[in-house]
């Protein structure tokens, strides 16, 4: 006997067969037993859902001789006619490579006959939003005004390309995404009936895959029983043949970037592509394991929720632990926007490797959850008492960056301090954004011995720069410079309050003067 594709094997034959869709089938099967049939629906979803199986367990059922609760009862005459195909009353039509205006004109032609066993003639027109815009206008009139005996059944994965009027004449349905412990279930099921023996986290495995189509999920199950042909179906060999990466492979590339070893997860991708991974997949489940990550750290969900082993949600506890919150979410983002660049590279392996580096290296990006984690990198290095700097120089630009012990300094003095208000601008260019911004803003000047005063008047920078965080990068910057050590002072003035008091401008208030009578 030749072989059959599992989707093809196990397509549900009744409603009671069909997971996930349970308000679709609800409602199909009430108007069946209340002979309340519509004259034509609109099914839309995604691929793989059941979209065209449950139209044709629908056309069976109301041609049914004796149809049991709403659904065919698989016996009678009519039931086994249309399941083998040779009855006329049930037409499907691929709009694919059927869209035109004379392929519409042949239905409403045909429509004008009674069918010739059963009750209805039924016309399933799939991937109907392929029809072009005259075969659409050339059913419109026999889709409001069919006769009793026709019903039409279209189905569609991008609902937004059918026609307003299309829609208008229809009864929609949306068929959702099988949820990943309905597709197990439904495998784990078949594949206990067929004798084929598996892990239970090799099958979840491949129904996450699936990414919500049960199609999908048997297409990935006979690639995976191929590949394990007499063996048990292990996680293992389920990863070894979609070209997937394991949690462990996931958690230690993330301790390269929360290491900042650059070219250690570089060599990580490396290692990937020469085992024949599948990059878009890599950098998809690899948000997947950030997403993961991320609810560990929020919140304490069980394995189930994550869909994942126990000793894979203990590996991500442990995982956790090390990572600030702020820090995932940034990685998700880029890694996010990656995975939308990569359906259209042809330099898939450079992008993620990009990518990467933008993790291990936070200051190449400019944006504040960047910037944050810079800081919070800086941190870590004092606490080790090494930090890296660039040096600014007088009137030049940035010197080498070098690794400077921390040792207590000497307390400047007022004429030292003024060596900063005078090279303001080589030492901004050393700060990173949005601090940089904040600080160009400020009028800054030497109030008293070991003092430096910043005054803005803008709210937003005052909140900014008046952070632990941005005094500490400030101080680092100015100290390093002067080799000696001064404090920040900074205060907020409202241009707008002080006018109505005093009419000074603000510009010329602090243009080359110093701010000590300001209170």
């Amino acid at each position: 006997m030749s072989y059959t594709a599992s989707y093809r094997k196990f397509r549900p034959q009744t409603f009671d067969d069909v997971k996930g869709q349970d308000t679709v089938v609800r409602t199909l099967r009430n108007q069946i037993k209340t002979e309340r049939i519509g004259h034509a629906y609109l099914f839309c979803g995604v691929r793989g859902t059941g979209k065209t199986s449950v139209a044709k367990i629908f056309a069976r059922a109301i041609n049914c001789e004796h149809p049991v609760e709403g659904s065919p009862c698989g016996e009678c005459e009519m039931c086994r006619q249309i399941a083998a195909g040779s009855v006329m009353n049930v037409v499907e039509i691929d709009a694919a490579s059927n869209n035109s205006v004379d392929n519409i004109r042949q239905i409403t032609d045909e429509v004008a006959y009674s069918p010739t066993q059963g009750r209805y003639k039924v016309y399933i027109i799939d991937e109907v939003h392929m029809l072009s815009a005259s075969a659409f206008n050339a059913l419109l009139k026999t889709l409001e005004e069919p006769p009793s005996y026709v019903v039409f059944i279209l189905a569609t994965t991008e609902a937004h390309k059918v026609l307003p009027t299309i829609h208008s004449r229809c009864q929609r349905y949306d068929f959702r995404r099988i949820s990943v412990e309905e597709i197990t279930a439904r495998m784990t099921e078949m594949t206990q009936a067929d004798g084929i023996e598996s892990e239970p986290e090799a099958l979840r495995y491949i129904a996450r895959a699936a990414d919500g189509a049960m199609r999908d999920a048997w297409s990935l199950l006979d690639r995976c029983l191929a590949f394990a042909f007499g063996e048990k179906l292990t996680y293992d060999r389920v990863i070894d043949i979609l070209g997937t990466v394991d949690t462990e492979t996931f958690t230690g590339l993330l301790e390269k970037v929360i290491d900042n070893d650059v070219m250690g997860a570089v060599n990580m991708i490396g290692d990937a592509v020469t085992e024949g991974k599948e990059l878009t997949q890599f950098v998809i489940d690899f948000t997947w394991f950030l997403r993961n990550l991320l609810l560990v750290k929020s919140a304490n969900p069980t394995a189930e929720v994550l869909n994942i082993s126990n000793e894979a949600l203990e590996s991500l506890k442990k995982t956790a632990e090390r990572i600030d919150q702020n820090a995932i979410m940034r990685y998700i983002r880029i890694f996010s926007d990656l995975s939308g660049q990569m359906k259209y590279s042809t330099q898939k392996r450079i992008l993620l490797e990009v990518a990467v580096i933008k993790l291990c290296r936070p200051q190449m990006e400019t944006n504040v959850d960047s910037v944050l984690d810079s800081v919070r990198a800086l941190e870590k290095q004092l606490e080790n008492g090494v930090v890296a700097r660039v040096a600014p120089v007088e009137g030049g630009q940035p010197a080498r960056t070098e690794s400077v012990a921390s040792k207590p300094k000497a307390p400047a003095v007022t004429e030292e301090i003024k060596k900063i208000v005078q090279n303001r601008a080589s030492l901004q260019d050393a700060l990173p954004q949005p601090l940089k911004t904040y600080v160009a803003a400020c009028k800054m000047s030497a109030e008293k011995e070991n003092e430096l005063l910043l005054v803005t008047a803008d709210q937003l920078g005052y909140e900014y720069i008046s952070r632990d965080t941005s005094k500490a990068e400030l101080l680092r910057e100015f100290e390093d410079y002067l080799g000696k050590s001064i404090t920040i002072d900074v205060r907020y003035l409202d241009p707008n309050e002080y006018f109505e008091d005093h009419y000074v401008n603000f510009d010329r208030m602090f243009g080359g003067m110093s701010v000590e009578t300001v209170d």
